[in-house]
């Protein structure tokens, strides 16, 4: 599954720019221009980074900044702090509150998609490795293919995404709307019924013969990939 970055920017035509570009390197995009959007989105869906404007309306980056330092699921996320203010006291400010990197407008779009890269691969390696490899089964992103031992795996477009998020948070029990939001975007109209769908597609594409079967149904939670299921 893409990198998720939240873009909280109220500049339109800015977000436009940036959003454009992120998506055609490849990433997932969800923007808002307001600092009580961004808290509900980073609570209810985190990304995987956050790009965050210094000046919004209501609470400013910098407090926004703080919050997602003092939470404990966001504490780690990577954020790039864009602003106008291009005094060294004002870029330190910035740091010194959290922000990982500092990129004063106007900017190269190139080169924030350059540390917007540098970050992820340190905080999140899993989202940019071109390939992926969990219980046995492998995922060249670059090929769009999948392998288990020797055997190839034929998968739809959904299927591959669900899976891919799955090997991304093994050992991680995911709900329904975990996956929906994921897999198929917070704003997608279809019920958590289409999850139990598309997992029994996928176990029995991923399943052949006395393979072990790496997902596992958690009753009333969800599932969980296991990422060593020859153990089972």
């Amino acid at each position: 599954m893409a990198a998720k970055i939240l873009i909280v920017e109220d500049e339109e035509a800015l977000v436009t720019l940036i959003s454009y570009n992120l998506e055609a390197a490849g990433y997932q995009v969800v923007s808002t221009g307001t600092s009580d959007d961004a808290m509900f989105l980073l609570k209810e869906s985190p990304p995987d980074l956050v790009i965050l404007d210094w000046m919004l309306p209501g609470a400013s980056g910098i407090e926004i900044c703080r919050q997602i330092r003092a939470g404990a699921a966001t504490r780690n996320l990577p954020v790039i702090m864009l602003t106008a203010r291009g005094e060294e006291a004002d870029k330190l400010r910035g740091l010194a509150t959290g922000a990982d990197d500092y990129m004063v407008k106007p900017f190269s779009v190139a080169e924030l998609l350059a540390r917007i890269k540098g970050l992820l691969r340190r905080a999140a390696p899993e989202k940019t490795a071109e390939l992926l490899q969990k219980g046995g089964i492998s995922i060249d992103r670059q090929a769009h293919r999948v392998t288990r031992g020797s055997r190839e795996i034929m998968l739809g477009p959904t299927e591959y995404r669900l899976l891919e998020f799955f090997m991304q948070s093994a050992g991680r029990v995911l709900s329904r709307a975990q996956l929906l939001d994921n897999v198929w975007g917070h704003t997608a109209e279809v019920d958590e019924r289409t999850v139990d769908v598309h997992v029994g597609r996928l176990r029995k594409s991923i399943v052949r013969g006395a393979e072990v079967d790496p997902i596992r149904t958690v009753r009333g939670a969800g599932y969980v990939f296991d990422d060593k299921p020859s153990s089972a």
